[in-house]
């Protein structure tokens, strides 16, 4: 019995043993040295990294959450982890840890040429698939708005906005899909869509050219059917977050079928400005998108749509958005109006 008992306690004394050992080790484990970032002030902050893109470096923290560090204030980093490098000038380094000396990128000694960039030459960091030049990257916006009100007048108001974009390193599609139906005692008041389809091949830097070809309707602008189409060249002047902004113009054949006045064809040059801004933070977007036509027969027949409009998100991947609308047509009959502003709240889904 003394004898069993003895051998028990050893087996005891085993156990605790083999515990205290794995306790041991998952200290060691969880003791593993975070990311280091020291910045130009002398500030080390202690974390994870876990990105970068426009200038900008994440990192997880455990005193204050997230963080976003301009790669100009970085002086030195190193990562534990190995990550995929994209630099300026298309230079890709893959499973390399981060690592940054007198604000200098260090890369492997393998590679040929300089191993030191300037830490402003990073572009991204475990790039997206279709940024190392493997398919497309899929965006996209379904949005609308109904309003309905009862009482002394019987309304409802439906508007709807669907836009995709399909963007490679080459090349870019991009469509377009907006309409309103709008009823006040059961008698419709406002019927319109309109439809553009885009194709941009990106040239060389910020130029690229492309085609594009659209169609409306607006019965109560006595708008049967307009279509026009024609090719075009533009160039991305701004492609950061704080700003983007791109214009376009081109040549094109329009083709209008009036209800009442009579239809009409005429070669046109058509302009297109879009820019975004996060100017405001909180994820939210200011953005402007604008386009226009002059008829190059009779240049007092002009027609120019711009929408001004703040989004922002209510949660998981729901979008808000404030608008404003204003469509001009000077080719309109004598009994419309030339200028149409709508105000509009929307809530969609972004991709």
């Amino acid at each position: 019995m003394v004898v069993k008992a003895l051998r028990a306690g050893q087996w005891f004394a085993v156990s605790l043993l083999a515990l205290n050992v794995a306790l041991a080790n998952a200290g060691d484990s969880a003791a593993e040295p975070s990311d280091e970032i020291v910045l130009k002030n002398g500030s080390r902050i202690i974390g994870t990294v876990t990105g970068s893109r426009d200038g900008v470096i994440t990192v997880d923290t455990e005193f204050a959450g997230s963080l976003s560090i301009e790669q100009g204030q970085i002086a030195n980093m190193r990562t534990n982890e190995p990550f995929v490098l994209q630099l300026e000038d298309g230079t890709v380094v893959q499973d390399h840890p981060l690592i940054v000396q007198d604000n200098e990128l260090v890369l492997p000694a393998s590679m040929s040429g300089t191993t030191a960039y300037p830490l402003a030459q990073l572009m991204v960091v475990n790039p997206e698939p279709w940024e190392l030049g493997d398919g497309y990257k899929w965006t996209g916006l379904a949005s609308a708005a109904l309003t309905i009100e009862n009482g002394n007048t019987d309304t409802e108001e439906f508007d709807y906005k669907l836009e995709a974009v399909w963007r490679s390193l080459q090349d870019r599609y991009t469509v377009k899909i907006n309409g309103e139906v709008d009823e006040a005692n059961n008698v419709k008041n406002a019927e319109n869509w309109n439809a553009l389809a885009k194709y941009d091949y990106f040239i060389e830097g910020p130029w690229y050219w492309g085609i594009n070809a659209a169609a409306e309707q607006d019965r109560f602008s006595d708008l049967d059917l307009r279509y026009y189409i024609g090719p075009y060249i533009g160039r991305q002047f701004y492609d950061q977050p704080v700003l983007t902004l791109s214009a376009e113009g081109g040549l094109v054949y329009v083709n209008e079928n009036f209800i009442m006045a009579e239809d009409k064809e005429y070669p046109g040059a058509n302009w297109t400005v879009n820019a975004s801004s996060d100017y405001l933070g909180g994820d939210s977007r200011l953005y402007m998108d604008h386009n226009g036509i002059v008829n190059l027969s009779d240049t007092d027949d002009l027609i120019m749509n711009t929408t001004f409009g703040l989004a922002f998100p209510l949660m998981f991947n729901i979008e808000a958005a404030a608008e404003v609308l204003f469509e001009y047509d000077s080719g309109v009959p004598a009994d419309v109006e030339k200028m149409d502003q709508t105000y509009r709240f929307r809530i969609g889904y972004v991709w």
